[in-house]
């Protein structure tokens, strides 16, 4: 059976995903939660802002079992 590897290729992109993934979702979030409170712009430049600090840590702990995994 021939085991494929996670390449440091791979990983790069599988974090610039995430990346970009947490920002668009954090500022989708940011402007749904405190769009009213804040107004659009300041909800979602922070939700964009804050995002990452979840998304990129899942992925990269995702790429981490993806290592030990595959």
């Amino acid at each position: 059976m021939q085991t494929i590897g996670l390449s440091l290729l791979t990983a790069a992109t599988g974090l610039i995903c995430s990346l970009l993934a947490s920002v668009v979702g954090g500022a989708a979030s940011g402007v749904l939660v405190g769009g009213r409170a804040l107004g659009s712009k300041l909800a979602g430049m922070l939700g964009g802002i804050f995002g990452p600090l979840a998304g990129v840590t899942g992925g990269a702990i995702g790429l981490v079992a993806l290592m030990f995994v595959g």
